[in-house]
Formats: C-alpha cells, structure tokens, sequence
C-alpha cells in the first residue's frame, strides 16, 4: 500500500501527523479518506497518525479522538477469546521477521465483529517497526453471503427432499412387491419416478448454472438463432399439452437482424418466461419479437423479446427484488432461482432484462440481446 511506502523517510512520517493529513496526502497523491476500507496508521512509538473516513465509519470513533493515542487505546480489540489484540502480537516488541498479519475476525467494544489485517512496515530486514498499518473490513458483506450460501443450501435441501422421497417410496415397493401390481399401476409409479427424476435433474442444472453466473464462467457458444421461431416452438409445446391455441399471441417484426447466441440458453430464457406467464398469469399470453437498438455500445441493432400477460401483475414494491435469488412472489412455488438465472444468462450474452407492468395489466418482461457473432467472425 502508498501509505506504507511512505514511511522510510522522515518526510513521510511527518506528513502523516499533520491535520490535512486525515484528508489528503498530496505529496503522494493519495486521500486515506477515498479508500473503501478503514485504514489506521501508527508510527514508530505506536501513536495513530492516520484514522480515514472508512475506520470512523466500522469502529464509530471519530478520527479526531484517536489521532496521537496508543493504538490499543484507539483500536482496542479483542479476539474471539476475550484476549487484547495488541498485548497478544506486540507488533512493535515481538519478533523481528515478522511484516504482517493476516486477516482475521477480531472484536470492537460492544462485541462488533470486524476484519482486521495488518503490516508492519521496517526501514530496513530485521529493523525496528516505523509503521504499523492496519486495514479494517466490515463483516456485513460477508454475513450476507453466508446467510444467501445458508438459504441457497436449505432450499435445496427442501427441494430434493420431496422427489427424492417419492423416487426411494416406489422404488422400494416396487422391489418388495412387484408380483402384487398391475401393469397399469406400475407403470404410474415409473411414470412419478421418472418425473421426480427429471425434476432434480433441473434442480442440479440449476445449481450449476448458478455457480457458473456468481464465479463469471458461464459460457456462451454463439450460433445463428431464428429467435421468432424459438418462441414458436415453444407455444407449439404448450399447445400439444393443452393450453388452448388462442391463449397465446405471436407477433414477429420483420425483418429481424441477424441474432448469433447460445441456442440453449435462450431456450432456457424463453421457457422461464413464458412458464411464469403461462402459470401465474392470466388471459392472454403476447410474445412480440421486434428489432431494436442494441445495449451494447457500438452496435446499431438487437433483437427485442417481450412476453406478458393479463393477470394480476408483480406489485410495484416487489418488482426490484424480481431478479434475486429466492423471489417467488406471493403464492408461487419453485425454488425462486429461475429469473435469477435468466438474467444472468441475459447478462452472459450482452444483452438486458427488464419487468414492468403489461398494457393489459399484467406483468411484463423484455429482454434484449445484441446481434454479436462468435469471436473467430469478429
């Protein structure tokens, strides 16, 4: 870090200790108070020269109350045993090989847990400590995540819970009992098998595509996609299982720009979409597939895909949270992981995704993607 730099000449040292330092070092171009993480300088006798905006907002002290205090005094932490921090380490006084100290959970006063790492900056190997510098992190961001991880896994487990049950019940009386059914019964019970084995298949596939949007590995292989006739397989599908034909309505503009994307995962997208329009909406089911400027800078068109319907709509105060993991809105089944997934497969291709309210009163969603081609056409 600069500021650790600084420390081999007096100069520096001195800078530090001056009230404009808490706001700006324009020596060496750098304002402690623009970092996103708490910084608190100590010099060599241990007394706190820097405590930035960052460290005032984590710890709740005010700069002004810390500047040439000891650093225990100012930062008077603890470790998850009770034991002080700074008596523990003696970063000035204990040995003479050590630089740094890697970041843990410590303790403010009051039992506010706090990321902590430090350096310990020496003129020269085996010198005396001239600075010790300590990053401080808030814990917030990383409880969030444990608390989504924790969700995500009581979710699942909720989830495979049911079909896995059913799949081991009928299995199970099959292969004790099988003489005792009729071909007609036992080939129900392999029917529900089947399809409780299907649905873990989408959930495990869900999952993973979730792993691949939150690390940024989901790929995307480009091919010439017929877009309009993407979606009118899909209300084909619907209508062989059922639906009444004049439920939907398809609306193609043409001509449409060449669109190049991943085949499957705008199956994926659109199958998403039009289920939860066709599920929890009501009347009417449009699907209007238009060209449009692209999202992406650069490019002149994209292909446009709106699908909405005429039912009661996602409640304005809701429609923020639409694109989040576990949203089901009320009285909706599933793992609430589908339109998470849809935009990030959206986002994977360049493209967007919006919700808003249909004229029809129901709700709306478009998602736009830009024309693109594969890498080696570029």
């Amino acid at each position: 870090m600069s500021v650790a730099g600084t420390s081999a000449t007096p100069e520096g040292r001195d800078a530090w200790r001056t009230p404009a330092s808490r706001h700006a070092d324009h020596g060496y171009g750098l304002d402690p108070d623009q970092l996103p993480d708490g910084l608190v300088v100590a010099d060599e006798h241990g007394r706190v020269v820097c405590f930035n905006a960052a460290a005032a907002r984590i710890t709740a002290v005010r700069p002004a109350d810390t500047l040439g205090q000891p650093l225990e005094k100012a930062l008077p932490l603890e470790d998850l045993e009770g034991r002080r921090w700074w008596q523990l380490t003696d970063p000035y006084g204990g040995l003479a090989i050590r630089v740094r100290q890697p970041e843990r959970n410590l303790l403010l006063p009051g039992g506010r847990e706090v990321l902590v790492s430090a350096r310990y900056v020496r003129e020269r190997p085996l010198g005396p400590v001239r600075r010790v510098v300590v990053s401080l992190r808030d814990t917030e961001a990383r409880r969030r995540t444990e608390r989504s991880h924790a969700e995500l896994i009581a979710t699942v487990a909720h989830e495979l819970r049911s079909p896995l049950t059913s799949v081991k019940g009928f299995t199970a009386t099959l292969l004790a009992k099988w003489e005792r059914f009729t071909d007609d019964q036992k080939r129900l019970m392999l029917e529900t098998v089947d399809a409780d084995a299907d649905r873990v298949t989408r959930l495990i596939a869900e999952l993973l595509d979730i792993s691949r949007i939150d690390s940024g590995r989901l790929e995307v292989r480009r091919q010439p996609v017929d877009i309009g006739a993407a979606v009118s397989r899909h209300i084909q599908a619907y209508v062989a299982a059922g639906q009444p034909a004049d439920r939907f309505l398809l609306r193609i503009e043409q001509p449409l720009p060449a669109l190049w994307a991943d085949p499957d995962k705008i199956d994926q997208v659109l199958s998403n979409l039009i289920e939860n329009a066709v599920r929890h909406g009501e009347g009417t089911v449009t699907m209007d597939v238009t060209p449009c400027a692209s999202p992406r800078e650069g490019e002149e068109t994209g292909t446009s895909v709106t699908v909405s319907d005429e039912g009661p709509g996602i409640p304005e105060e809701s429609m923020n949270r639409v694109f989040t993991r576990f949203w089901r809105g009320s009285k909706r089944g599933g793992t609430g992981l589908g339109l998470y997934i849809v935009k990030g497969i959206v986002e994977a291709h360049g493209g967007t995704i919006t919700v808003g309210r249909a004229p029809g009163g129901g709700a709306e969603f478009r998602f736009t993607l830009p024309v693109a081609a594969p890498a080696y056409l570029a």
